[in-house]
């Protein structure tokens, strides 16, 4: 009596050539990942030498999108809305973001409230709570936003992301 048969021979050849292989055709089909950005040093921003993009609520600077040595990411852009615009509906989102109020008059969706408020004013969105923002006054409003991606906070927002497209194509 065979101690292996022909059919126990096929199986352990298809096995190690699947252990052996298949990680490889994986890695070689998977997309290329983008090289990580270095993380920012300390810099300054120049208000006059930032470039100023128009939108239909007014216009924005971005300052900087970029890991640094703590955070995923750091954000900063600035944004001023013309006479009686929201920035947007509210929203929630997993990012932290601190908005200061540097012209004119807003009011900010904070906790569920409308709150009104001028310049040198400052507002903590929280994670996953309903937020928004609009000019309040007769003039644009202008304020600075600081959006941050606490470690692993944008590897679960891609893996979310990754698995809702899975779902819609099912």
């Amino acid at each position: 009596m065979p101690l292996l048969t022909r059919r126990d021979v096929a199986l352990v050849a298809v096995t190690a050539t699947l252990c052996l292989c298949l990680p490889g055709f994986i890695a070689a089909a998977a997309p290329e990942a983008k090289p990580a950005k270095p993380p920012m040093g300390s810099m300054a921003f120049d208000w006059e030498k930032m470039v100023v993009k128009s939108s239909p609520n007014g216009a924005w600077r971005k300052v900087c999108q970029a890991p640094t040595a703590t955070l995923d990411e750091l954000e900063c852009h600035i944004t001023t809305l013309n006479k009686g615009v929201a920035a947007h509906p509210p929203h929630r989102h997993a990012d932290e973001e601190l908005l200061i109020v540097k012209e004119g008059v807003v009011e900010a969706l904070v906790a569920g409230e409308w709150v009104k408020l001028g310049p040198g004013s400052v507002i903590f969105q929280a994670a996953n709570i309903d937020h928004a923002i609009r000019n309040a006054g007769e003039q644009p409003a202008t304020y600075h936003v600081i959006k941050w991606n606490s470690p692993g906070m944008l590897k679960a927002k891609a893996e979310a992301a990754a698995a809702k497209a899975a779902a819609v194509q099912k």
